[in-house]
Formats: C-alpha cells, structure tokens, sequence
C-alpha cells in the first residue's frame, strides 16, 4: 500500500461522501417521493458510514464492503431518498477486484454472494411496505444491471493487473535466464583461456628446455650458439610472460568487462621463425594465409600448429615440412618430420599406447607424444570442436599431421 494509493482511497471516500450528501439533500434524482426523509443528523452519520470506510477499501477490501452495504441498506430503510448508493458500488468494485479469482472457494464465492445479496435485501422494505409497484420494478432492475456491472469492472481490473503481475515476473525471469546464460558462456570462455593459458605456457617451457639443454651442450665447444640459445631462452620467456598477464588478467573478477576473446595469436610466420630459432630445419608453403578467418579458427590453427613443431622439435630429427592452405571456408594443415624408428620403437615399447589414428601400424601418440601429455589428444579435441578432422600417422619414418578446420558453414 503506497502513499499514492493511500491519498486516493481517502480522495473517493471524500467524494463518496460528498456526492451522497448532495444526492441525500436534493431529495434524490428527479421528482421527490412523499414519503422520503429529509436530510437530518442521522442522514448525515449514516452517510458517513456508506463512504468513509472506503478509505481502507484496499486494505479491508471485505470489511469495507460490509460496512458501506450496512451504512446504506439503513438509509434506505430509514425512507433516505438514496436513489443510487455511490459509496456500495464503489465496494463492490474493490470487492470483485480483490476477490473475484481468489483460489480460495470459500472468499469468492463468499464475496459473490455478498454483492449479489445488496440489492434483494435494499429493496425488501420497499416491497414489505408498498408491494412490487412498476416503479419499484424498474429501479431495482436497474440496480441489479449497475451492481452486475460494477462486478464485471472490478473482475476485468483484478485480471488486468493479475495480467500484468505476470508480464513483469515472466520479464524479471527471462532476465535472470538470459543472465544465467551469460555467466555460463563467461565461465565456459574463461576455461577456454585458462587453456590456452596452459597450452601457451606449456609449449614455452618445451622451447626453453630444447634451448637450455643446447645452451649447456655448446657452452664451451661453440659459446656463440650458447649465447643464441640462451638469448631465444630470454625472448621466450619475455613472450609467454606476456601471454601470461594478458590472459590472468581476463580470467580475474575484475577484468569480467574486458572481452574475453583473446587478441589475434599473430602470424603463422612468426611461430614458424621462433621455431627457426630454435634450430629447427623448416620448409614451408602458407597458401592464403592472409584471408581474414573466425577468431577461433585461427587460434585452433595456430594452436596445432605449435603443437606439432614443438613435438617435431622434441622427437623428430631436427626439420620438418609445414603447408597451410585457405580454400574457401576452411583452413588446411599439414605437417610432416622425420621420426627415428629406434625413438618411436621405444616409446611404443615404453608406453604401450593404442594408435591414435586408430590404423594398424600407426602409432602416432606413442611415437610422438609419449612425452608431450595429451598433445595430439587437445588437437583433435580442438578441431572436432569447430566440426573439422585431425589425422595423424607414421608413413615409414615420417610422422604426417593433417588438420582441416571449416568455418562460415561449410565442411
């Protein structure tokens, strides 16, 4: 109950009031009745008693109608000329409007019964003392028709605002949803970072020890490469930290606003001179590399393609031969390195891992990945995301990587 609705309860009871005192003064509509009684003290409370108490309609919506019903039913037995009771129909409006579709049975058939009961029991002096005269007929038809319908109002009034009740809570629903969804979709991004983080960080270190243990190795028979490797050492360290603050930094509370997709991983170029650097031997053919592609795409394809160099860095021979092509809605990736028959026999032997391809006498993830964790796992799972294809395979002594990731709808 707000001080709004408070301040016009109080204003219709005023009115009430006051339009029931002029009605009680002019002798009624039209012609004055010889019988009826002029307006005197009486008239006066007992018009108070038919208005006032709609000033707590809202509260009391039941007790009030009592009260005015009571309050004018006396004025009419009292030969008041109440021609039309203004402050019952008001009642029966609040009435209706409260108790019109309440789940109880007992409270709306109760109210229904008791606005109904109005005008049969306001006409029955009338009838007792004159009988059913054509006057008496009509009027109280007409009230019965102005009670039926101040009802209906009242009704329409409750199922208007019930209405409405449940626009804003199926509204306030749909919000709560529609966030639900977007701290979902955050926290699904946010594991997403938190892997790249791992899969960024991950590959550096491979890098480091493949350069530390050089480093060490060529201290003093060749301090020049020494001092490259270990400078490759600092250059990736300084980039993974980097990599590292821009992702910690999205994966905070606080950075919730800041966008979650991580900035463009840069040129294929660039990861293939870092590996370069590394004293990785590399042939290359980038076929329309420089067509724009989903962000995502182009994170999965340089994710797999950093996975295979580091494994053909780790366990290949010392060089390998990179393609990527860009036809029309997808990126093709292909990869080959020498691998040893000794190394690959010996992680098989070590491992006794299933084939990754799933072929008889291809032993990719033992051969390659023994060491490398769930590396070509993640690649696959990585392309199987983007409803692309991941084959992997000895031929001989080659290890061979092929990745296909779609994009823009098509396969």
């Amino acid at each position: 109950m707000t001080r709004r609705a408070a301040l016009i309860d109080a204003g219709a009871a005023l009115l009430a009031f006051a339009a029931t005192i002029v009605l009680l003064a002019l002798h009624g509509f039209g012609t004055p009745s010889p019988e009826a009684v002029p307006l005197d003290g009486r008239g006066v409370l007992l018009a108070m008693g038919a208005a006032f108490p709609l000033a707590l309609r809202r509260r009391l919506p039941f007790a009030c109608y009592l009260a005015v019903a009571a309050s004018s039913a006396a004025l009419l037995a009292l030969r008041f000329p109440l021609d039309f009771p203004i402050g019952c129909a008001v009642a029966v409006y609040t009435l209706a409007a409260a108790y019109g579709g309440d789940p109880s049975p007992m409270r709306r058939w109760g109210a229904r019964a008791s606005a109904a009961a109005f005008v049969p029991v306001a006409a029955s002096p009338n009838v007792a003392g004159e009988g059913w005269s054509d006057g008496l007929v009509s009027g109280t038809l007409f009230w019965a028709v102005a009670f039926a319908g101040t009802w209906l109002l009242g009704d329409l009034s409750r199922i208007r605002r019930e209405r409405l009740v449940e626009l804003e809570e199926r509204a306030a629903r749909t919000a709560r949803d529609a966030e639900r969804e977007r701290r979902l979709a955050v926290a699904e991004e946010r594991t997403r970072i938190a892997r790249e983080l791992h899969d960024s960080a991950g590959h550096a270190i491979n890098v480091i020890l493949v350069q530390a243990g050089a480093a060490r190795l060529l201290h003093e028979r060749d301090p020049d490469r020494s001092k490259r490797a270990i400078a490759t050492i600092e250059e990736v360290a300084r980039a993974t930290m980097g990599d590292i603050d821009r992702l910690v930094h999205v994966l905070r509370e606080e950075g919730a606003d800041a966008p979650l997709e991580p900035a463009t991983p840069g040129t294929l170029e660039e990861l293939l001179d870092r590996h370069r650097a590394v004293g990785l031997r590399l042939e290359t053919e980038l076929i329309g590399t420089a067509r724009d592609v989903p962000t995502g795409v182009a994170w999965a394809a340089y994710r797999i393609l950093q996975e295979a160099l580091t494994n053909a860095t780790r366990h290949g021979t010392g060089s390998a031969t990179v393609r990527v092509r860009q036809p029309p809605g997808r990126v093709e990736i292909e990869v080959t390195n020498p691998v040893t028959a000794w190394r690959g026999g010996r992680d098989a032997a070590a491992t006794g891992r299933v084939p990754a391809s799933g072929r008889s006498g291809t032993p990719a993830d033992t051969a390659v990945g023994a060491r490398a964790g769930h590396g070509i796992v993640g690649m696959r799972e990585r392309a199987a995301v983007l409803g692309g294809t991941l084959e992997t395979g000895i031929e001989g002594e080659v290890f061979r990587l092929r990745a296909v990731l779609p994009y823009g709808g098509q396969g």
